[in-house]
């Protein structure tokens, strides 16, 4: 509440009727989530995946100029991605400083996760000095085999913290679900009960949809690793595991600012 709201209230003692809290206006949601690295970072990568989506389907004549217009785009797109990767690792670095561990367990799987994301972004920002030609182009191969190497490996533990966050929640959400009929039966209201219940059934949710994204990026980063062979390496399927994860991310992102 601002001053002035304040300094009426002080002149006015009389008790308010509270006011509805109007949903956000769309164009300063949409500027406060332009304004983040991540919403901008994951747009990008809707619009890559979506071009790689319809280059791989052979959709579009090779021979067709657009064809060739929409590969330069996409090799454009997925190298500007990489500048918004630039001192990214220092948000894993923090993440595992503020972490509170209630076993071994969580510490190692937190090193896992945020060790492995970490040395990904670190490493990638050596991926785009040099295909940006200021490192030799020679050290790329290498640098993206130990950039795909930690960013599966990050993925593996957080997969596995997301799976025991997960089983959290559903244990949250039964002694809720066992308090609100308690309550029902005794006829003595639950707002309090029922509202939490909304949020865990929300945070469930969320939580699922991030592990569906973790093993659609895992299993790019897996490619990137067997250098896109196999079965599920395929361009197409890539493609649109690629969107998924971007989709899933653009909505947490939103949902968020």
């Amino acid at each position: 509440m601002d001053s002035n709201s304040k300094a009426s209230n002080s002149q006015n003692p009389k008790p308010q009727t509270p006011q509805p809290i109007k949903d956000r206006d769309f164009l300063n949601h949409l500027e406060a989530y332009l304004a983040k690295r991540d919403g901008v970072d994951k747009l990008l990568k809707i619009y890559r995946y979506a071009t790689k989506i319809i280059l791989s389907s052979s959709a579009l004549p090779e021979t067709l100029t657009l064809t060739g217009r929409l590969r330069s785009f996409e090799s454009s797109v997925g190298l500007s991605r990489k500048a918004f990767r630039l001192g990214k690792f220092v948000q894993d670095v923090n993440a595992l400083r503020n972490s509170h561990f209630y076993s071994k367990q969580d510490l190692l799987l937190s090193l896992i996760a945020y060790g492995g994301e970490g040395l990904y972004y670190f490493v990638e920002q050596f991926v785009w000095l040099s295909k940006s030609g200021l490192i030799d182009a020679k050290h790329s191969r290498r640098l993206q085999k130990v950039s795909a190497w930690a960013e599966f490996i990050g993925y593996i533990g957080s997969i596995s913290l997301k799976f025991k966050d997960l089983k959290g929640l559903v244990e949250d959400e039964a002694c809720l679900e066992t308090s609100i009929e308690i309550s029902v039966v005794s006829g003595i209201g639950c707002n309090e009960e029922e509202q939490k219940l909304k949020k865990i059934k929300e945070k469930k949710v969320m939580k699922k949809l991030s592990i569906v994204q973790d093993f659609a990026d895992g299993l790019m980063a897996l490619a990137d690793i067997r250098d896109g062979k196999g079965r599920l390496s395929a361009p197409f399927v890539l493609s649109c595991a690629g969107l998924l994860s971007a989709l899933i991310s653009t909505h947490k992102n939103w949902i968020s600012c």
